[in-house]
């Protein structure tokens, strides 16, 4: 779910778009679940996806950025500058469901 690189981390996610509601939580096949209620269109999910994840790790949006995945459900995010409690906080969020 979350691997460390050089110059951050990487997480992967299961992004489902157009979903009844945002929620970041559960674990989908080693992928942490994020949905949220924005269409897959001209990366709007995307953007909202990125929103929601960074509202949940307690992190700015401008410490993440999509580096795989665009136009699939498995995404790749690359994190930089995490704060220390970034592991604990992605595994209490992959077991929430």
């Amino acid at each position: 779910m979350l691997k460390q690189v050089p110059g951050g981390y990487r997480l992967s996610v299961h992004a489902t778009a157009a979903a009844r509601r945002d929620h970041v939580g559960g674990c989908h096949d080693q992928a942490l679940r994020v949905s949220v209620t924005a269409a897959p269109d001209k990366g709007k999910a995307n953007r909202a996806i990125r929103k929601a994840l960074a509202r949940a790790l307690g992190i700015k949006q401008s410490q993440m950025q999509l580096v795989a995945g665009e136009t699939h459900r498995r995404k790749q995010f690359m994190i930089t500058d995490a704060p220390a409690e970034l592991l604990s906080r992605v595994a209490e969020l992959g077991s929430i469901d």
